[in-house]
Formats: C-alpha cells, sequence, structure tokens
C-alpha cells in the first residue's frame, strides 16, 4: 500500500491531527476576519466566544474529510445541517457565504503559514494539502446553500402557508430534504 501524501516531509496524519487539535486557534483567526468585514453585521453582533463556537466544528470535519477521502454523503450531510442552521439563526445567505469563503482562507492560509517553508519540495507538498482544502470547501460550498435554502423552503411552507406550486416555482432543486447522516 502507498505511503499518505506527505506535507513538508509529514504525512497527512500531520495535517490531520493539527485541524483536529488546533481548530479553536484556526477559529479564533477567522474571527478575527470577520471582525474587520463590516459588511457581515450579523456575524459581527455575535461575541467571540459565540463566533469561535459557530466555526470551530469546521475544522475536524475537514480533518475527517482528509482522512478518509471526499465523501459527498459526508459532507453533503454537515453542510446541509449547518445551512438549517444558519437561516434558524436568522444570518443572511450573503453573509454565511462570505463567512463560509473567510473558513476557507482561513484553513489555506493556516496551512501555508504551518506547513510551507523556504524550499520548493515544501511548497510543492503543501499544493498538496491545499488542493484537499479546497476541494472540501467546494463540495460544501454548495451544501451549505442547499441546506440554507432548503430551511427557507420549509419556513415558507409551514410557517407562512406559501402554496406548494408557488415555491416549486422559485424553488427548483431536486437535493431538498437531504437526511443527516451523522
Amino acid at each position: 500500500m502507498p505511503e499518505s501524501p506527505t506535507i513538508n516531509g509529514m504525512n497527512d496524519h500531520v495535517l490531520i491531527e493539527t485541524f483536529n487539535f488546533k481548530a479553536e486557534a484556526i477559529a479564533r483567526r477567522w474571527k478575527n476576519l470577520i471582525r474587520k468585514e463590516p459588511q457581515l453585521k450579523h456575524y459581527n453582533s455575535l461575541s467571540d466566544e459565540q463566533l469561535c463556537g459557530l466555526n470551530a466544528p469546521l475544522y475536524p470535519q475537514l480533518a475527517r474529510s482528509i482522512e478518509r477521502g471526499i465523501d459527498r454523503k459526508i459532507i453533503g450531510s454537515y453542510f446541509v445541517r449547518v445551512g438549517k442552521e444558519r437561516m434558524r439563526q436568522g444570518f443572511p445567505v450573503s453573509e454565511v457565504v462570505f463567512a463560509y469563503n473567510l473558513s476557507q482562507k482561513t484553513a489555506v492560509d493556516f496551512v501555508s503559514s504551518e506547513f510551507v517553508h523556504d524550499n520548493p519540495l515544501a511548497l510543492y507538498q503543501a499544493f498538496g494539502a491545499v488542493e484537499k482544502v479546497n476541494e472540501f470547501f467546494f463540495l460544501g460550498c454548495f451544501y451549505l446553500i442547499k441546506g440554507f435554502l432548503e430551511q427557507v423552503y420549509e419556513s415558507m411552507n409551514t410557517s407562512h402557508n406559501v402554496p406548494e406550486n408557488l415555491l416549486k416555482t422559485y424553488f427548483k432543486d431536486d437535493f431538498f430534504f437531504k437526511k443527516d447522516t451523522e
């Protein structure tokens, strides 16, 4: 069996452990980016502790994806759930996507600062890690929006009694109501 790809001489195990054990530190970096963005009004209305609490669970999920490989069911389940939660919590979808993109930036910056040194081989190896991180976030964004819109659909259908035929006119997605696998 081939060895795991390496990052600066370390295998994926080190990257997985880093995302698992440094999730709080990475979330604090994300929180600092959030605080610099005035258009993220809903996020910025939260305390530092609340913000970090929203973001920290993301990085162990990323670690799990690196460890097991990209599994659309697991990633989809996680992000659909997060999207639904953010909608129920009253976050605007535009802020959710922007904050999510800052999570990706934070993860990539973290890999770059922790694992890239001044040698070409280390830089090349870090590209593999960044590729895995980006693939995770790419799929995650897709499912995050689906979950958010699914919750909008459910709320409009149940709480606001919007007729089903009208909802189907505006919500044409065929992936609604993804079941949570965790």
